[in-house]
């Protein structure tokens, strides 16, 4: 088996953090690049400028620039190895995103959260639709390793 590659997908949650060190031991172990990507789910993005009135894409313009200071903070809390990671910020549905990022990076295994922002069950499209871990693994031929908090 070799690992060459390991994409975490990050929601900046305490789950997505003990992924990212489970995959920086991973990739100490390989030795492997490590790539993170954060989502910003499009549909948040439409309810909001439904709300405000805001245009769809000043208000993704500016997640966009949130979540690549919030994912530059994640890594310097939680890369205690100092390992050199790729970073990544997309906009769109989370499961689909990653998909087409691991696709592209031809990435050898997924590490991501069992579970993310929103908790442990009680989202009505998790429960009837599943998450997103398992939308990923049912997408995708490499390996996904969901890791609990």
């Amino acid at each position: 088996m070799k690992i060459s590659s390991i994409m975490v997908a990050i929601d900046f949650s305490e789950c997505s953090a003990s992924a990212f060190r489970y995959a920086l031991d991973l990739a100490a172990l390989f030795p492997a690049k490590v790539i993170l990507l954060n989502v910003i789910d499009t549909r948040h993005i439409e309810r909001i400028a439904e709300f405000t009135g805001t245009p769809l894409k000043e208000i993704q313009g500016k997640m966009m620039h949130s979540a690549k200071t919030a994912l530059k903070d994640f890594i310097k809390k939680w890369n205690n190895t100092k390992a050199s990671c790729a970073a990544e910020v997309a906009a769109g549905v989370p499961f689909h995103e990653i998909a087409l990022k691991a696709r592209k990076d031809k990435v050898d295994l997924i590490v991501m959260g069992g579970y993310g922002q929103h908790g442990k069950g009680g989202q009505i499209d998790e429960i009837f639709f599943g998450s997103t871990a398992e939308k990923v693994v049912r997408l995708l031929p490499c390996p996904v390793l969901c890791v609990p908090q």
